[in-house]
């Protein structure tokens, strides 16, 4: 009786992503690095105001901030919850601060991490020619 035996390659990917960090979470986590790069005091304020993220006694109390870096906290320090954040986004694009709007969508710049695993897998399994049954005689 003869067989033959096909060889057959199974391809896998395992695609594993980082779970996404909410925006507060980024937020708070790059703090100390977005009080460097936003501008606190112009066109912002209007936006915030606007787009309901502070009320003005909210705004009043971060303009009364010394210096930059200090209003930035302050302003920083208001955003409490992801809708919050999410408009907090919309007033930095409107006012024209589309890199700190990258910066946070960026993870800080951390991009998350994709790990792709290429699985091979060879099967062999037999088929029965169709010829196995035949008998030669001598």
């Amino acid at each position: 009786m003869n067989s033959v035996f096909d060889t057959v390659l199974l391809n896998y990917v395992v695609i594993r992503v980082d779970d996404t960090k909410s925006i507060l979470d980024v937020v708070t986590a790059q703090k100390s690095s977005l009080a460097y790069f936003i501008e606190p005091d112009f066109e912002l304020p209007e936006h915030l105001l606007k787009l309901d993220v502070l009320d003005l006694r909210q705004l009043t109390d971060i303009r009364s901030e010394r210096t930059v870096f200090r209003r930035n906290d302050a302003l920083l320090d208001q955003l409490s919850t992801e809708d919050q954040c999410a408009r907090f986004l919309i007033a930095l694009q409107r006012a024209g601060q589309e890199h700190v709007v990258n910066f946070i969508k960026q993870n800080g710049g951390q991009r998350h991490n994709v790990d792709i695993t290429y699985l091979s897998k060879v099967v062999a399994h037999a088929q029965r020619d169709k010829q196995s049954n035949y008998v030669t005689s001598c």
